[in-house]
């Protein structure tokens, strides 16, 4: 990639995420695709829940977050064996939940699998709905034919959907922008459209596989988070 091609990309996302964030209290907040729903531009990793020793620590380390502004929490049925929604179920006790946007992830490839991966989540985080569910690790190329699969992962989340268990539905993948395109195109011949996308971004991101350049101009075409 020529240096001035690379630079005029830079421009124009800079500008874009000018035009869509917004300041309050020295937080930055974004449009989360085209849910309706903002979101603050940090996020807090649900992994690192699971970290400290003390729980305690690790519900403080949330309820300091969102008191200063963060509202996009991350988390993941497999983090720590379910230990960090554990923790942060707890942390989001005594009014802490309505300040957040609840994410987390599920493993099941199968309708009962994913099914039973959500309602565990829910019991877990101590909630009624999680406003964001993703299907984690998109990483091999049947990947998508499995989760749109007849008695596939979908169907579980749509069916949690219907009963307000989830409010809007992702992915994620950490491996090859190769899969996400195909989870894509899999989703249009499906007529189904995700509400986020989560992949790995980073300064050399642009000379290996890279996302940046494959993928975030189609999610921004669909108007999908990323």
């Amino acid at each position: 990639m020529e240096r001035r091609e690379f630079l005029t990309m830079l421009a124009a996302l800079q500008v874009a995420a000018k035009l869509d964030a917004q300041t309050s209290n020295g937080m930055i907040y974004r449009n989360l695709g085209t849910t309706g729903q903002r979101i603050s531009a940090l996020g807090l990793g649900g992994y690192h829940m699971g970290v400290p020793k003390e729980e305690s620590e690790s519900i403080r380390i949330v309820r300091s977050a969102i008191d200063r502004g963060i509202t996009f929490l991350d988390n993941s049925c497999d983090y720590h064996d379910g230990g960090s929604e554990i923790r942060m179920g707890k942390a989001l006790k005594d009014g802490y939940r309505k300040r957040v946007f609840l994410m987390t992830k599920y493993n099941g490839r199968t309708r009962a699998m994913a099914a039973k991966q959500i309602d565990e989540s829910l019991r877990r985080l101590q909630v009624e709905t999680i406003d964001l569910i993703q299907f984690h690790e998109n990483i091999r190329m049947e990947d998508p034919d499995r989760f749109f699969a007849p008695g596939g992962a979908l169907e579980a989340v749509m069916a949690a959907k219907k009963d307000g268990k989830v409010r809007y539905i992702g992915f994620t993948g950490h491996k090859d922008p190769a899969v996400h395109l195909r989870m894509l195109d899999v989703a249009a011949q499906n007529k189904f459209h995700f509400d986020s996308c989560q992949m790995p971004l980073n300064v050399l991101d642009y000379h290996f596989r890279s996302f940046a350049h494959q993928v975030v101009p189609r999610l921004v075409k669909e108007g999908i988070a990323g």
